[in-house]
């Protein structure tokens, strides 16, 4: 339906197909001098496919045509989409495919450390929903869910009764000592208490609980810092959220970080390492830093 929609509309399919896996049933054609596109299924996959390599093209300026695409078929199969197995080697002439990577270690850091001054006296984090559950012990639950590993809580204000609400939880509780000035020297102390072997770090914030566990493994699988994938964001209708993963290149730029600020600037700096995963829940974008804020979310007695 696509590629005669593209004739209807004036235009000419010049192209259809690809030797190249995913990334196969591309349509290349034209709108006058406009580029339009069919786009095959794995358009929607953060790996590198086939399609990609057509898009950075066009968006360069550069012309596509079929015998381009062609050309494209060295290789001919490409890492396998996520949603997709690996093509399968019981028949005789077809040879087994090639062992599945090991998934790649990325940790968590829980900052649990600030002071709630826009909820003073209450520590927000502290706060019970209602089903009793204090916003802290809420979002390291979610973290728990995922595939990331170790989980790193980092304490400051009222260090002991964050501590407690944890207790029970298979996490690595460390402290911040001089976690008054800022958001800094929490997500510092969390980075020092890494393991050598971890490859990236999702940072998540203590004050932010609608964050699912399989959302987080949405970002977890879209890291790749070899495909130039290693800073990994979600975003709800383009708005840029949190929490947001590392890789390991970026650690020492972290460390260097002072005062009441995180990382956040170091997405601009290094925007052509960064990838978005568009997800379908704003919990990416709400955190709770006031007493109406938190109606929803917990009982009004709190």
């Amino acid at each position: 339906m696509t590629p005669a929609a593209i004739e209807r509309a004036g235009g000419a399919v010049e192209h259809f197909g690809m030797p190249v896996d995913p990334g196969n049933l591309i349509c290349l054609g034209r709108l006058g001098d406009v580029p339009a596109l069919v786009l095959p299924g794995c358009a929607r996959s953060p790996k590198v496919n086939g399609f990609d390599w057509v898009l950075q093209r066009l968006f360069a300026g550069i012309p596509v045509t079929g015998r381009d695409v062609a050309r494209m078929g060295v290789g001919g199969l490409l890492k396998e989409i996520e949603t997709r197995p690996l093509p399968r080697g019981d028949a005789p002439s077809r040879p087994a495919p090639a062992a599945p990577r090991k998934p790649r270690r990325v940790a968590a850091i829980v900052l649990a450390a600030g002071r709630s001054r826009r909820m003073a006296p209450l520590n927000k984090l502290l706060v019970a929903d209602p089903e009793g559950r204090t916003m802290i012990t809420r979002v390291v639950d979610n973290v728990l869910a995922s595939h990331a590993r170790p989980v790193i809580v980092v304490t400051g204000h009222e260090r002991e009764r964050v501590e407690e609400a944890l207790t029970g939880r298979p996490v690595m509780l460390t402290h911040a000592e001089d976690y008054a000035e800022g958001l800094s020297s929490s997500l510092k102390t969390g980075l020092r208490a890494l393991p050598d072997d971890v490859e990236g770090v999702l940072v998540c914030l203590g004050d932010m609980p609608l964050v699912p566990g399989p959302m987080l493994d949405r970002l977890l699988a879209a890291f790749d810092p070899e495909e130039g994938r290693a800073i990994i964001q979600p975003t709800f209708r383009g708005k840029q959220g949190n929490p947001v993963l590392w890789g390991r290149e970026f650690f020492a730029e972290m460390q260097a970080i002072t005062g009441d600020v995180g990382a956040r600037h170091l997405t601009g700096k290094h925007a052509d390492r960064l990838a978005a995963v568009e997800v379908a829940d704003d919990g990416v974008l709400r955190d709770f830093d006031t007493a109406d804020s938190l109606k929803g979310l917990v009982p009004a007695k709190a």
